[in-house]
């Protein structure tokens, strides 16, 4: 079922990057990141208040809330810096880009998780890398 969620949020993502590309013609990239921010809060708050989940506020751990701070202010920057090269570049060459943080987050959970680094899961990010290179040159 996992593989459900992943793939409709890949179609999720893609057209943010064509709604947003059209979205900020003419806006200031941050000003749309910020309105950009204040739908997704109220998406997400209006997703848990309705199926009751906000109950399970009381449950989180500091390092829960530690995390998912440090979360948000990194998902913030890259949602400002996507804006911004979305404003300036193209999106088959930003999407692609952007998309390099696959290869990034298995390195990295390997490094920081310390994961297991299959062969399936090396050759995978290398081939991201190296289509994410095609597709910009």
């Amino acid at each position: 079922m996992w593989w459900i969620y992943a793939l409709l949020s890949a179609l999720f993502a893609s057209l943010t990057a064509i709604f947003a590309k059209i979205g900020i013609t003419g806006v200031n990239s941050n000003l749309a990141t910020a309105i950009r921010a204040i739908i997704i809060l109220l998406v997400a708050w209006g997703i848990v208040l309705a199926r009751g989940e906000e109950k399970g506020l009381p449950a989180l751990s500091k390092q829960n809330w530690i995390f998912l701070v440090i979360s948000g202010i990194a998902t913030g920057l890259s949602w400002v810096f996507y804006f911004k090269a979305l404003q300036v570049g193209k999106v088959s060459q930003v999407a692609p880009v952007d998309k390099l943080s696959v290869a990034l987050t298995i390195v990295l959970s390997v490094v920081i998780l310390g994961e297991a680094l299959t062969l399936k899961a090396a050759i995978g990010a290398l081939l991201i890398i190296a289509g994410t290179i095609v597709l910009i040159l």
